[in-house]
């Protein structure tokens, strides 16, 4: 009645084109995610590390707490010790330090 024909047709086996056809978009988004989001973090990254194995006695830091600070002792691979005022020190994280403000 109003059915047309054209409903009532099936559509194509799919086949290996239309496989490959589907793939395509997915990694086109997987590509544009990778340039776009995982690499600048990678490299944001890669750059801290360097940043802070950089670090040394002299050095006047900014913790991510807020604390601005100068490096008075590198005590170990993850550990620095920080005078933040006239005979006030405390010991902090490598890796919470964002900024080396003035190097020495």
């Amino acid at each position: 009645m109003f059915v047309t024909p054209a409903f009532a047709q099936a559509t194509g086996s799919g086949g290996f084109g239309s496989t490959i056809g589907s793939l395509v978009p997915l990694l086109l988004i997987f590509l544009i995610m990778y340039f776009i989001i995982i690499r600048p973090q990678q490299k944001k990254a890669k750059e801290h590390n360097l940043m802070v194995n950089a670090l040394k006695r002299g050095d006047q830091i900014l913790t991510q707490g807020g604390i601005i600070g100068k490096v008075s002792k590198i005590k170990d691979e993850s550990e620095i010790e920080v005078e933040i005022a006239t005979n006030t020190k405390v010991r902090v994280m490598r890796s919470t330090v964002v900024n080396v403000i003035n190097k020495k």
